[in-house]
C-alpha cells in the first residue's frame, strides 16, 4: 500500500473520530485544556506530538497540489505545535485555547470535512 494512501486513511479516520468523541462528549475539551496547566501532561503531550508530527512528515513530505499535500501539512502542524507546547507552554496552551473558544463550530467542520475529503481520497468513494 502506498504511504499517501496509508496516511489519509489513519488521518481521516482519526479526524472523523476526533470530531465525533468531541461533538458527543464536549466536556472533554475543557478537560484537556485543564490539563494543559499541569506541565507533565504538557511535556508527554509535546513529545507524543512532535513524534508523531516528525515521523509523517519524514515519511511523506510532499508537497504537490492535491489531497497529499494536506498529509504533509497535518504533520508540519503537529509538528509545529509539539515544539510550541515544549519551547513556550503557557503561551501556546493560552493560544490554542484562545483559538478552540472562538473557532469551535469552524474547528469541528473543518476536521469532519478534512477527514471526509482524506477518506474519499484514499478509498476513492466518489471520483472527483
Amino acid at each position: 500500500m502506498d504511504i499517501s494512501i496509508f496516511l489519509a486513511k489513519f488521518w481521516g479516520w482519526y479526524l472523523i473520530i476526533f470530531f465525533f468523541i468531541l461533538s458527543f462528549n464536549p466536556t472533554r475539551i475543557r478537560q484537556i485544556f485543564e490539563d494543559l496547566k499541569d506541565q507533565k501532561f504538557v511535556i508527554i503531550t509535546s513529545f507524543v506530538a512532535i513524534i508523531v508530527g516528525l515521523l509523517n512528515i519524514l515519511v511523506h513530505n510532499v508537497w504537490e497540489p492535491n489531497w497529499k499535500f494536506i498529509v504533509t501539512a497535518i504533520g508540519w502542524v503537529a509538528l509545529g505545535i509539539g515544539l510550541n507546547l515544549f519551547i513556550f507552554p503557557a503561551g501556546t496552551a493560552k493560544w490554542l485555547e484562545f483559538i478552540n473558544i472562538k473557532l469551535v463550530q469552524v474547528l469541528y467542520i473543518v476536521l469532519f470535512l478534512t477527514g471526509i475529503f482524506l477518506l474519499n481520497a484514499a478509498y476513492e468513494l466518489v471520483p472527483y
